[in-house]
């Protein structure tokens, strides 16, 4: 709990420094408009993400009618600093906080990060070494981030309680955005591909190939502020594990440059139908600072 406090401690000062910085760079749009995830940042800058998601269910397609609640919260933070030239190349680290309450609790059970037998789980759970890059230089707005997840729990489920997978993740984004003209819609398409691997006694999802596309459309009625809907699906296939598993869901949000360099982030998705998954909804909160 003492490192969660720390990473608590650093996000308060960089949201109070990134609030007074200034980005000069590029005067004609904002960073929500110009810094999807597709595009890198040059040489000597900094991207800061910390994203946090609610995951919660009373149903569910192992059993019918309503469950008791269980809630799945996961607060992730990345960095990224562009190096070379040509802002073709970022590399960075990922960490991964989960916070998860079973049994009927309420929602916001799983913000008190407490570890109590049968009920609740909390800790660091994975971090991974990351690296973006554009690999057509022709193709400023295609973009690849290659990450290794490097599992921090012992044991994936005690008493019950499942906090995270224990077992290597090899996570490849492949992002694609498009502006039209007026610069007032923007498509943005993303294929995350997850191998995961290790021994299939220690994690359900071991030796499994999970592919999830996803849709997002967005509209700038100003450059600082966004609207958008989006699309995903997700489909897990069996690699040997003898688990698979497939999700849909929908939702929208919306995105408000705060200062030059900070951006606010909101979304809602709601788990519309699968197979061998959870019917939720999820809540999720992002900040992003480029400087």
């Amino acid at each position: 709990m003492k490192k969660i406090k720390k990473i608590a401690l650093a996000l308060g000062l960089l949201t109070v420094f990134t609030g007074s910085s200034q980005e000069n760079d590029d005067v004609q749009k904002s960073n929500i408009q110009q810094y999807t995830p597709s595009k890198l940042i040059g040489k000597g800058k900094f991207d800061i993400k910390w994203f946090n998601n609610i995951y919660t269910e009373t149903k569910s397609t192992f059993t019918s009618g309503e469950q008791p609640r269980q809630t799945f919260f996961t607060s992730t933070l990345e960095g990224y600093t562009g190096v070379g030239e040509n802002n073709r190349w970022n590399v960075g680290v990922i960490l991964k906080i989960r916070s998860n309450t079973i049994g009927g609790t309420k929602t916001l059970d799983a913000l008190k990060f407490k570890n109590k037998d049968g009920v609740a789980r909390a800790g660091l759970t994975s971090f991974a070494p990351s690296v973006k890059f554009v690999p057509f230089e022709s193709v400023g707005n295609f973009s690849i981030q290659s990450s290794l997840y490097i599992p921090l729990v012992d044991n994936e489920t005690e008493n019950g309680v499942f906090l995270d997978q224990n077992g290597f993740i090899w996570q490849n984004r492949f992002f694609y955005d498009y502006t039209f003209p007026g610069d007032k819609w923007q498509l943005f398409t993303e294929l995350n591909t997850e191998l995961n691997f290790g021994d299939k006694e220690k994690s359900f999802a071991n030796n499994s190939l999970g592919l999830t596309p996803g849709v997002f459309l967005s509209y700038f009625p100003t450059s600082k502020f966004t609207v958008l809907v989006l699309a995903q699906h997700s489909q897990r296939l069996d690699l040997g594990n003898n688990f698979s598993q497939n999700y849909t869901a929908l939702g929208g949000g919306t995105k408000y440059q705060l200062t030059n360099a900070l951006n606010l982030e909101l979304l809602y998705t709601n788990f519309v139908g699968g197979d061998n998954t959870g019917l939720g909804e999820t809540f999720n909160l992002g900040l992003r600072a480029i400087f």
